[in-house]
């Protein structure tokens, strides 16, 4: 229709100036194409510097923040650097600030080379910043990737930022980014009992929030320590779905190199509260499990120390066999945790009494599950011991979504 328009309206046109026409029109079209794509592409809350920028100016800000805080390209902290923000220093979670550190170990305190500010460690001995390491701060800014798994430690690193905050009354900006596990709920509430650093209130395992709604929930169900109220303000997307697959354009941490592992992280994090690798030390780290002198697979790896992603990693130097879950043509189930793996890898286990470790109990958080495995539940016996749990949760999680 529209190129008949142009044939009419160029009929006593020569071909050059016809050739013109056609040309403007297509220019036209791809202008229009571009601008419908750039008003549909997802925008996380670092991207929206002008949100945030009046708030930061003329301040003295304290970041936390890791490898996955970028903005366009360039981190969170080189950008407000270029911009003049006065950056007083950062606050590094489990894996540190430029990602140095792999899973477990300490992250050290000291100077970022890079850019010269001073780093602060919020992982090992010291969780919670120090009263001494927020003097002279006016605002806290967080920027983290996370992943959506309650095990997943910074969105318990955000808890103590903001209780921190609360205390010295500083304000706390989130700066929201998209969880890939945002589209559902599934596992065990956290029994307050069992509460540790990889869990902390009572969600379950698959907790479907981004940070900048679970830091309103914090808030909203009086979950911070002592009943504190912080200043917080989150930094929202534009044009995220929880419903549609994003791929995380760079590694949340060393040992989630992919969307494949991250897709498997939390049904296979279970393990690392059992005697079975999950391939850590292997270049299919979350992606594969086994253990050495079984019958349980037959895919073979040989776990070894990897400077930065796994220093002495379970079953180190051992073969193990069991089985590998990183071909795309695999058929996962997607939107719920899988248990078939843990207990296909109980009932293959030949000395039962070594195959959990104490650790499982603060991953699945609460003694129970472990029982209902030992004791030979089914699958199906075991979900619906979850479901009253998760119902009263999703009720409370409808008051925090900030996306459709």
């Amino acid at each position: 229709m529209r190129m008949s328009i142009i044939e009419n309206g160029c009929k006593f046109l020569d071909s050059k100036h016809f050739v013109f026409c056609c040309l403007v029109w297509f220019c036209l079209m791809f202008t229009s194409c571009k601008a419908q794509t750039q008003k549909s592409r997802l925008v996380v809350g670092a991207d929206r510097i002008e949100k945030y920028l009046p708030i930061l100016k003329g301040r003295t800000v304290g970041v936390i923040a890791n490898p996955t805080s970028v903005v366009n390209g360039v981190h969170l902290v080189d950008t407000l650097l270029s911009l003049k923000v006065n950056i007083g220093c950062v606050y590094a979670p489990e894996h540190g600030f430029r990602g140095e550190a792999e899973a477990g170990e300490a992250v050290a305190s000291g100077i970022d080379k890079k850019s010269g500010v001073k780093v602060f460690s919020l992982y090992g001995d010291h969780k919670k910043p120090s009263d001494e390491s927020l003097n002279g701060i006016d605002v806290l800014v967080f920027d983290i990737q996370d992943v959506g798994a309650r095990f997943y430690t910074y969105i318990n690193t955000l808890q103590y930022i903001m209780e921190a905050a609360a205390k010295h009354h500083l304000p706390v900006l989130v700066l929201d980014r998209p969880n890939p596990h945002g589209n559902y709920v599934d596992g065990p509430i956290l029994d307050t009992a069992e509460r540790s650093f990889v869990g902390l209130q009572q969600i379950p395992i698959v907790h479907g929030l981004t940070v900048g709604e679970y830091a309103n929930m914090l808030i909203g169900e009086y979950w911070l320590a002592d009943s504190l109220q912080c200043d917080l303000q989150v930094i929202s997307m534009q044009n995220w779905d929880r419903n549609k697959v994003y791929s995380l354009p760079i590694a949340p941490s060393p040992n989630l190199p992919n969307d494949r592992a991250i897709q498997l992280y939390p049904s296979l994090c279970l393990f690392e509260g059992t005697n079975v690798s999950v391939g850590r030390g292997t270049s299919l780290p979350f992606q594969c499990y086994g253990f050495p002198n079984n019958k349980l697979g037959d895919f073979e790896f040989t776990p070894i120390s990897i400077p930065g992603k796994s220093l002495k990693p379970p079953h180190e130097n051992k073969l193990c066999k069991g089985y590998d879950l990183s071909s795309s043509d695999l058929n996962l189930p997607s939107g719920k945790l899988e248990l078939k793996w843990l207990m296909d890898a109980w009932n293959s286990y030949q000395d039962k009494s070594k195959f959990f470790i104490p650790f499982f109990d603060k991953l699945a958080g609460n003694h129970i599950l472990k029982q209902q495995i030992s004791a030979g539940w089914s699958e199906e016996k075991i979900r619906a011991s979850w479901e009253a749990g998760l119902k009263n949760y999703t009720i409370i999680r409808q008051k925090y979504l900030l996306y459709r």
